[in-house]
């Protein structure tokens, strides 16, 4: 594969590019966590009807995925991240007469549309940081890019719920008094106070898409491959060609299922355990600090002092011991063990990546579309915890959590070496 990587100096310009993109990305996507009990309250939802902020979000990862690898085929890494913004930034724009009119159809056609460029953004932005550099750093610099999207995962609840959930308590206690005419007053005020951030987010993500554009990002050719790689591949017609990637592909459907329960249940999960809403915002950036803190403890082992599929299998295994930590306890304890599946998810995306594209040389943007779609685990798995919830209730509901890790931990230990040559490994 011809990345063309020249070394530091070389990788520093588009890192830093590449860096603000995955702020973007955490910005946006962890204001689910504070949308899910927002919406719940401003459009009279159900846990099973909230949690499809998230169906809508992330299955456009999956419908999307043919779209993205058309728009890079068309546009290249570069423009296509660029068109990418801009799809998200008409999505944003969505949110505006949804929260005049109160329609939450509408709220859920704009995050489909914000994930679907999203969707663009993440085919090109994540295969494009894995090849700039060494293979055996690729998880070094995808660890670098998680605490710029962690950091702004940990900083969009507070910003957006200083606006949407300053006085939600105190609103859901008054709204049993009101006439219906005061309660559609209200909740119309409730819906309103989307708009400010959204229009700051349209604004931020379009100068952005302009930056991108304009900007001196290199192409990368992942088209071409070295000349072992082309030996091993001999024979490989298409990416399902490839077993590891598939298994990868599941493994990430699976881990991004239970990182978005991890950041976009808990504030609802504390709300549950008796915690009010104004402190609860405050959980899903303790889980953006767990990652952030696993981040850097991959930015300095890896690979130097640990190689990152044993990272990958320690994460897996805390994983477990969190959720039972979760299931096995209540009240705040037992919410601060959720907040903290944020550091056993840390190193997951990491080392999933590089590990599921090891190899597969030509078939690099294919083998991406498929890693893209697996993205939509974030629109299954927290809607099944949201129905197990509704049935249940939001404690139980963890145990959702256990199966996922459990074959997570599988492909950690051997899922990644199903079907490779020994020299792909």
């Amino acid at each position: 594969m011809n990345s063309n990587p020249t070394g530091p100096k070389s990788t520093l310009g588009p890192m830093i590019i590449i860096g603000a993109l995955f702020f973007i990305f955490g910005f946006v996507t962890w204001l689910n966590s504070v949308l899910i009990p927002y919406l719940k309250i401003a459009c009279e939802l159900n846990h099973f009807q909230s949690y499809l902020v998230t169906f809508a979000f992330y299955i456009a990862y999956l419908l999307m995925a043919p779209v993205s690898t058309a728009t890079l085929r068309i546009f290249g890494f570069k423009n296509g991240m660029a068109v990418g913004l801009v799809v998200m930034a008409v999505g944003a724009l969505l949110f505006i007469p949804a929260a005049t009119s109160r329609t939450y159809l509408l709220f859920l056609v704009g995050l489909f549309v914000q994930g679907g460029g999203l969707a663009i953004l993440q085919t090109a932005s994540n295969p494009y940081i894995t090849i700039i550099g060494p293979p055996e750093s690729a998880a070094q610099r995808i660890s670098i890019m998680g605490i710029c999207n962690k950091f702004a995962g940990g900083l969009a609840p507070i910003v957006l719920g200083f606006f949407l959930l300053s006085d939600a308590d105190g609103l859901t206690a008054r709204l049993s008094s009101l006439t219906e005419v005061q309660q559609a007053a209200e909740l119309d005020a409730l819906a309103a106070k989307v708009i400010a951030p959204y229009i700051c987010i349209i604004l931020v993500l379009c100068v952005l898409a302009f930056v991108i554009f304009k900007s001196h990002l290199p192409e990368v050719d992942t088209d071409a491959e070295d000349e072992t790689v082309a030996a091993s591949n001999m024979g490989k017609k298409s990416v399902f060609d490839f077993p590891h990637v598939l298994l990868g592909v599941l493994t990430l459907f699976l881990y991004v299922g239970v990182e978005v329960i991890a950041g976009d249940t808990v504030v609802a999960y504390a709300s549950s355990q008796g915690i009010s809403l104004t402190q609860a915002k405050f959980f899903t950036t303790a889980t953006m600090i767990s990652m952030v803190v696993g981040y850097v403890i991959g930015i300095i082992t890896i690979p130097r002092f640990i190689k990152q599929e044993h990272a990958f299998v320690i994460c897996a295994i805390l994983g477990l011991l969190f959720s039972i930590g979760t299931l096995a306890t209540t009240g705040v304890t037992s919410v601060a063990f959720v907040s903290l599946l944020g550091l056993a998810n840390s190193l997951m995306w990491p080392a999933i990546w590089p590990l599921a594209l090891a190899g597969v040389g030509r078939f690099t943007k294919a083998a991406s579309s498929l890693l893209i779609m697996g993205i939509a685990g974030g629109a299954v798995v927290p809607l099944i915890y949201g129905a197990l919830a509704d049935q249940f209730t939001p404690h139980q509901a963890y145990w959702i959590t256990v199966p996922c890790y459990l074959f997570i931990l599988y492909y950690a230990l051997s899922g990644h070496k199903v079907g490779k040559k020994r020299a792909a490994v």
